[in-house]
């Protein structure tokens, strides 16, 4: 009965894709330079800004990128990604060949040129998932590993594991960036699968068992020492659901490329998550170890990541819990936080009163790409 359920919400997924969400951002989401601006108005304006992103731009290229592949208006969806591409593998990259934080919004040149981890995750995803379509491949692929060969000779920590966040290293380690790292080496092994994308995503698998996971009941952690020793107070004792979501369906996408069992991991991360959802199954942002709320307000990406989780479990077990868990998700996505015309309700604070003033096109990623998963599994 869920399945079934959830194989209508799939359709639902679609439509609300190809009719809202993709004609907004294609419409008022990229300006003449072809850009992509940081966000937009309750009005659907450009949010007033100087300056975007780089993250922004390879987060908006990915969207096109998949609404070109599941067949929404080819041409415009190619256009916008071909302009991604060609900021990210131009003006976006630094002196060091590795890419900067920001552009100048009306000339598109780097204004910010300090080298961010999480910002060449997501250009190297997005690369990837432009040269699966629509291309065209060879320039996006040349551009994604000369960007890992910069990445490799100028952040690659050989000592302790993992890339520098930033650089000069910083005193203190994270796992968000290594885990879109990890993301995109996935995405570019699907297309070269004899790059050696797949060794460096075992060596940020083998990071994330080792030491992500190393601490109180063996929950994802985000902050660590330089050595990815954990750090004393809030530091180690907080946790963020979503996190533990979004490597649950990480976990059985590199399972998936590797042609093994899913980590144990992942059925660990996914149990402690469920018990952080507030009472109608909303994902908050931050969490105890022991579960009980810390930051209990609710932004619009926990709920996709939570989505993603379910779907994974789901397709690897074919539980109608899991189908069930998923349109709970996708429902409260549906009815709380995605509007008819294409956008989102980006941030709710504990009592339900909205928080966000504007659409974060950065929160477009999340969202289309959980949508994405659940057409795929359910095959809609």
């Amino acid at each position: 009965m869920s399945v079934s359920a959830l194989q209508r919400r799939a359709r639902e997924a679609r439509s609300w894709l190809f009719d809202s969400c993709f004609p907004l951002w294609a419409d008022h989401g990229v300006n003449e330079a072809g850009l992509f601006p940081e966000a937009l108005t309750t009005s659907l304006d450009d949010a007033t800004v100087d300056t975007t992103r780089v993250r922004v731009q390879a987060r908006q290229t990915y969207v096109f990128a998949e609404a070109w592949r599941m067949g929404w208006k080819r041409d415009t969806a190619a256009r916008l990604v071909n302009a991604g591409v060609a900021t990210l593998a131009g003006p976006a990259l630094n002196p060091q060949g590795l890419t900067g934080r920001a552009l100048s919004y009306t000339t598109g040149q780097l204004t910010d040129p300090a080298f961010d981890l999480y910002d060449n995750a997501f250009t190297l995803f997005a690369l990837a998932e432009a040269a699966r379509g629509p291309g065209p491949a060879e320039h996006a692929l040349t551009a994604a590993n000369g960007i890992l060969a910069n990445l490799d000779r100028e952040a690659h920590d050989r000592v302790n594991g993992g890339y520098a966040e930033a650089l000069p290293p910083p005193a203190q380690r994270q796992q968000n960036p290594h885990m879109h790292l990890l993301e995109a080496c996935l995405s570019l092994h699907t297309l070269q699968p004899d790059g050696g994308h797949l060794a460096r995503a075992d060596e940020l698998a083998s990071l994330f068992e080792t030491k992500f996971t190393a601490g109180d009941q063996g929950l994802l952690g985000e902050f660590f020492a330089p050595d990815w020793s954990p750090l004393p107070g809030d530091a180690s004792r907080i946790v963020e659901p979503g996190h533990q979501f979004e490597w649950v369906w990480l976990l059985h996408a590199y399972a998936r490329a590797r042609g093994e069992a899913v980590s144990a991991s992942a059925e660990r991360l996914y149990a402690y998550a469920l018990t952080t959802l507030d009472v109608e199954g909303r994902a908050i942002q931050t969490a105890a170890r022991g579960g009980a709320p810390v930051d209990a307000s609710r932004r619009t990406w926990p709920q996709t990541e939570a989505l993603k989780a379910h779907l994974a479990m789901l397709e690897a077990r074919r539980d109608e819990r899991y189908a069930a868990a998923a349109c709970r998700s996708f429902d409260i996505l549906m009815d709380e936080y995605l509007t008819e015309d294409g956008g989102w309700i980006d941030h709710f604070g504990a009592d339900g009163a909205i928080l966000s003033s504007s659409m974060p096109a950065s929160t477009g990623y999340h969202v289309v790409l959980a949508f994405a998963e659940l057409i795929r599994v359910m095959g809609a």
